[in-house]
């Protein structure tokens, strides 16, 4: 399986996310370019999430049946948006409580389009993944809020 390249025209691989796109700023989901798509792709799959929590994961966006354009907009929902850990449809930006956290946006190549229905949770859609992901890529970003002008340490 050869891995999805994921990357985005607005940061770069544990670069740092532009506060635009987090609590601090307007709040909309940064623009993706997928490449390496493989030929077979019927649809693709997004999680983005925070493992850096407090209090364990917290997932910033799902959604499926993506159609396999090789991007996802700026500002956009495409496909099917489940719920993130705020019980909310679609992106929620970057905002952690305290130092730096790392958001992680992996993407799912899918041999089929899946059964579910808006506003299904992550554990629905990971258990429809399986069996489905033909190719999987991630990119990852930071974001810590920005204190008196400057970034909070990471503790």
């Amino acid at each position: 399986m050869n891995p999805l390249i994921v990357s985005s025209p607005v940061f770069v691989e544990d670069g740092l996310i532009p506060e635009e796109y987090t609590c601090q700023g307007v709040g909309v989901n940064p623009p993706l370019v997928i490449d390496n798509i493989p030929e077979s792709t019927l649809t693709m799959a997004l999680i983005v999430e925070d493992p850096d929590a407090p209090k364990g994961t917290v997932t910033h966006w799902i959604a499926w049946d993506i159609l396999p354009e090789g991007s996802i907009s700026e500002n956009s929902n495409p496909g099917v948006n489940g719920l993130n850990t705020k019980g909310q449809l679609g992106w929620m930006p970057p905002c952690p409580p305290s130092g730096q956290h790392r958001y992680f946006f992996h993407v799912y190549a899918l041999d089929a389009s899946l059964n579910l229905s808006p506003g299904s949770g992550r554990e629905e859609l990971e258990k429809a993944l399986q069996g489905h992901i033909i190719a999987r890529g991630t990119l990852m970003g930071r974001y810590g809020k920005v204190l008196a002008g400057e970034f909070e340490q990471p503790r």
